[in-house]
């Protein structure tokens, strides 16, 4: 399978949904309008803790190269998660990769895996803006490391579809798996900013 391609399609095919995803509206959103560090190391948390949970409950169905790229998403995650809860008392609604629970099967856990790195690479590109704009350059390194440790992530995550993939019929459902995933991001950040009386569409 051509992973390459694979990814332009996911892409291609979301890219309204992922480009409002890394906008500057989506911690907004995340935190419900409370921008400040407490609130987005609670979005941190949420968001690892959520990924945690789901990679390990897959990695234990699965076998090969895509158990080994989930079990180790999941302990990077959970090792995230812990570090974030350490600097924050606040909590914040989850949800952004609940589209992750309609992935049943290899072939679209594999997809939904890809795609839900690809968001989350999205959103550790606005980590790394916020903490800039505080005036804090360590922890804005910090998730500037992240990133790298997500386009790995991404790669081990695409040679693991890549494995299980078998035809055309089979890519096309990791495709669509894979945009499950997006929208479900998606329709989290649009009502989140339509509750808040915000406008989701412009890209700020």
């Amino acid at each position: 399978m051509d992973t390459a391609a694979f990814v332009e399609a996911v892409e291609d095919g979301n890219r309204t949904e992922l480009s409002r995803l890394g906008s500057s509206k989506s911690l907004y959103a995340l935190t419900g309008g409370e921008m400040d560090e407490d609130h987005v190391f609670a979005v941190v948390e949420s968001l690892a803790t959520a990924q945690a949970n789901r990679y390990e409950s897959w990695a234990a169905d699965a076998d090969g190269e895509l158990a080994d790229a989930l079990s180790a998403a999941a302990e990077a995650e959970r090792e995230r998660a812990s570090d974030a809860a350490g600097k924050t008392d606040e909590t914040v609604a989850g949800g952004l990769f609940d589209g992750l629970d309609g992935c049943e099967g290899t072939v679209d856990r594999a997809g939904g895996f890809v795609a839900a790195t690809v968001v989350t690479k999205k959103l550790q590109e606005q980590l790394v803006g916020f903490f800039v704009g505080q005036a804090d350059p360590t922890t804005a390194s910090t998730f500037r490391s992240y990133g790298g440790e997500l386009d790995e992530r991404r790669e081990a995550a695409l040679a693991a579809l890549e494995a299980v993939v078998d035809d055309e019929s089979e890519r096309e459902a990791a495709v669509e798996a894979a945009a499950g995933v997006v929208t479900a991001a998606y329709d989290v950040y649009v009502d989140r900013l339509e509750a808040m009386g915000v406008n989701p569409k412009p890209v700020c």
